[in-house]
């Protein structure tokens, strides 16, 4: 079997638009470091005013998205260098890092919350000012709705999992905010003060659940863990790059670090074509998949000889050796392209 190394693809954006796509990142971390300092003082604020527990629970939870966007600028700003010998992939798994410590940030703030939830159900403290709680807790919860909504928009656009972890957690933020204030108005209208902690610990319990969703993420992440969203938009770029002569794919394996993607894969060519001829369409064929799954990075192939297993769906005209006449090309799967060698 030929091994065909292929070098390190150029990515479809150009440099330009690489260095574009970087500033945008980090705009949008000082956007959300930024919003998310502001919306902390009012918080607190509100906090000071009413000295509710649901509204401290929401205003910890605002501790923990300013801590969080600065170690998420921090992160961006170093997966953003290019690769270097030390770090043959890149510096993208840093991502990875961030979003762990943001869910480790948030699981803590969930304990904290619960703590102070049962101190105030223990001493049946009545909030004070609700009317001025429930306004300013209501529109610091649709600026977190937008300003999450930005970053989830910026992070996809930018394939930055920091961003995207970030906005998730700023819009869960918006539906504590959200709690907060229909916990407000109910202990308003009822007098009830244990109402009041009690949405202090259904707060808690909401951000303990995204916590761990996040650490839970970035571990896969961190460990490799099989990315099938990557591997269906392979699967549909190397379908649509398909050309006579590239008979199917195998074995392939995909990780993402940051916005750069690197595919191991064994490639199937007909046993007659020489090295440099299987080298040439292999690299055409990296080129080609890389282009149509709009990817950054590099497609390591291995090719195979074909041993005339796959002439019914090898359309390559005037084979010399062709078994059987071609039939129908079947459009691969991703079951298909990850199975291992096939034995001869």
């Amino acid at each position: 079997m030929l091994q065909t190394m292929i070098a390190p693809s150029v990515p479809t954006a150009t440099p330009i638009d690489a260095q574009a796509e970087q500033r945008l990142r980090i705009t949008a971390g000082l956007v959300s470091l930024g919003v998310g300092s502001v919306l902390l003082v009012f918080k607190f604020v509100a906090y000071q005013l009413t000295g509710s527990a649901a509204v401290f629970s929401d205003a910890l939870e605002s501790i923990v998205n300013v801590v969080a966007a600065l170690f998420a600028l921090g992160g961006l700003v170093f997966a953003g260098r290019p690769a270097d010998r030390s770090h043959p992939y890149g510096h993208g798994k840093i991502e990875f890092f961030s979003a762990a410590f943001e869910g480790g940030l948030i699981a803590f703030a969930a304990v904290m919350i619960f703590y102070e939830a049962g101190h105030a159900l223990w001493q049946g403290i009545l909030p004070r000012q609700l009317d001025v709680g429930i306004a300013i807790t209501a529109g610091a919860g649709v600026a977190n709705l937008l300003l999450g909504m930005y970053l989830v928009r910026t992070g996809k656009r930018c394939q930055s999992l920091t961003l995207v972890a970030d906005g998730q957690h700023v819009i869960s933020d918006f539906w504590t905010s959200a709690g907060v204030v229909v916990g407000l108005v109910l202990v308003e209208l009822t007098g009830y003060a244990w109402l009041d902690p009690l949405v202090a610990a259904a707060v808690a319990v909401h951000l303990g659940i995204t916590g761990f969703g996040l650490v839970r993420y970035a571990a896969g992440g961190l460990l490799d863990e099989e990315d099938r969203e990557l591997l269906e938009k392979l699967v549909q770029a190397m379908n649509t790059a398909m050309r006579p002569g590239i008979v199917r794919v195998h074995n392939t394996r995909a990780i993402r670090s940051g916005r750069f993607t690197h595919v191991d894969a064994h490639l199937v060519v007909p046993e007659f074509w020489t090295v440099k001829h299987a080298h040439d369409e292999a690299d055409a064929f990296e080129r080609e998949v890389i282009a149509a799954g709009a990817l950054s990075g590099e497609i390591v192939f291995h090719t195979d000889p074909c041993r005339r297993l796959y002439c019914s769906q090898c359309e390559l005209p005037a084979c010399p050796i062709r078994a059987e006449p071609f039939r129908q090309r079947q459009a691969m799967t991703v079951e298909e392209i990850i199975q291992p060698d096939r034995p001869w």
